[in-house]
């Protein structure tokens, strides 16, 4: 499904234009599409225990000001897709420390509409997350991003342990979720390191992905498959839509 450059899901826009606005001036949709980052860190904010916030994602083009920090460092010349066919999504997540946040992941535009309805789930069922920065934070270097326990999608890049076969986070079409508690194994190889600690998967702690919980199923209605599902190695925090 191909979004419009200025798409904002209607709930999300509905909410902002209540939340970020003064009653007596309510902006338009385009101007909620304008200013939805500071609407939605506006809204969590001024969230406090027992109040209740609802789930807000916005989908918006990726700027010049993102777009000059990707090329020649997570996007370059040669990557499968252009950085018009990518989206940000920004949306509120729920963290370990049982408060909401706001975060960004880029993914493809094809997915973006698919990943807000994810992460919505996730977040109604309060399924904490770590953080979620763009991969540009850690200068593209997934091993610092994953270090970081960063939740992120899109990275041009080979798929781990090649050089040779772009992964399908280059495609924007893959999201890595809690990286410390849900690794990167493949036989004594744990990625990142401090993953070890979570290699007992019977074990089930806050912020990991076990076969047939809540976020398998939340990704796999949409279409998404697990690399905890994989074969020769396991990627408990890999979600991807394969391309064509």
């Amino acid at each position: 499904m191909r979004l419009r450059p200025t798409a904002v899901l209607a709930t999300a826009t509905a909410l902002l234009a209540a939340l970020a606005a003064p009653a007596t001036a309510r902006p338009s949709a385009p101007d909620v599409a304008a200013a939805s980052a500071a609407g939605l860190d506006r809204a969590v904010a001024h969230w406090r225990p027992g109040h209740h916030l609802p789930f807000l994602a916005v989908v918006t083009p990726v700027d010049r000001r993102t777009r000059a920090t990707m090329v020649g460092v997570s996007w370059k010349p040669g990557c499968p897709v252009p950085i018009e066919d990518l989206r940000i999504v920004t949306m509120t997540y729920w963290g370990f420390d049982d408060r909401p946040h706001l975060g960004r992941l880029m993914v493809h535009e094809d997915v973006a509409r698919d990943v807000v309805h994810v992460f919505g789930d996730l977040y109604r069922d309060r399924f904490p997350i770590r953080r979620m920065e763009l991969i540009e934070r850690y200068d593209a270097d997934d091993d610092a991003s994953m270090a970081a326990d960063n939740t992120s999608a899109f990275n041009c890049r080979p798929i781990t342990g090649t050089t040779d076969r772009f992964s399908i986070h280059s495609y924007g079409k893959a999201i890595d979720v809690n990286t410390i508690e849900n690794p990167y194994v493949k036989g004594d190889l744990v990625l990142p390191a401090a993953g070890s600690a979570y290699l007992d998967r019977t074990d089930v702690r806050p912020g990991m992905v076990v076969a047939g919980d809540e976020v398998v199923r939340a990704f796999a209605a949409r279409g998404f498959t697990w690399g905890g599902d994989y074969t020769s190695l396991k990627d408990y925090q890999h979600f991807e839509i394969a391309t064509p």
